[in-house]
Formats: C-alpha cells, sequence, structure tokens
C-alpha cells in the first residue's frame, strides 16, 4: 500500500475548516488503496513560524511515496514548495482534478 501526504492551502483557515476540508479526499484516497498520511501539524507550540511548519511538512514529503495537491495549491506558498520538491525528487504527483 502506497503512503500518501496531502498538500492543502491552510493559510488563514481554522483546524477544524483544515480536517472538514480533508475528510472527503481522505476517504477517496483510502478507497484506492492509499495509506493517508497524518500530516496536520497541530499548532501546540504558537512560536513555530512558517519556515519550522514548512521543514516539517517536507519531513512528511520525504517518507510519503506520493503527494496529493488539493484545490488551490498552486495559490500557496508552502504548497508550491512541497510541489518543486516532489518533482525534483521524483514524486508521484495526483491532483485534485483527476480523482
Amino acid at each position: 500500500m502506497k503512503s500518501i501526504m496531502i498538500s492543502q492551502p491552510m493559510n488563514g483557515k481554522t483546524y477544524e475548516e483544515i480536517i472538514g476540508e480533508r475528510k472527503s479526499v481522505t476517504r477517496i484516497l483510502e478507497n484506492q488503496g492509499y495509506n493517508v498520511m497524518d500530516t496536520i501539524i497541530k499548532n501546540s507550540n504558537a512560536s513555530l513560524d512558517d519556515i519550522q511548519f514548512l521543514l516539517k511538512s517536507l519531513s512528511f514529503l520525504a517518507n510519503a511515496d506520493c503527494i496529493y495537491f488539493m484545490q488551490g495549491w498552486e495559490k500557496s506558498r508552502g504548497c508550491k514548495i512541497e510541489h518543486q520538491v516532489a518533482v525534483e525528487y521524483g514524486k508521484e504527483i495526483i491532483y485534485s482534478n483527476k480523482i
């Protein structure tokens, strides 16, 4: 079973909004046989800045077989960086309009 990471624009969203947006995508990916990684970083440490969140996200990507990009990823700085890393390192990429 392939592990998959979800790349999702999160800026300005609450934890509940993020979880809500992921539910249907997670269900679809799991039904297709993917093991969806839990990559939501709960902000228990308010001192973490954007770069530290990005570094954590890239560590998840390093351990994923593939990555799924949710709608709007191309407008999110973090998602665009995740995309570039995925392309450069040959990760399988799935876009929201392809499932």
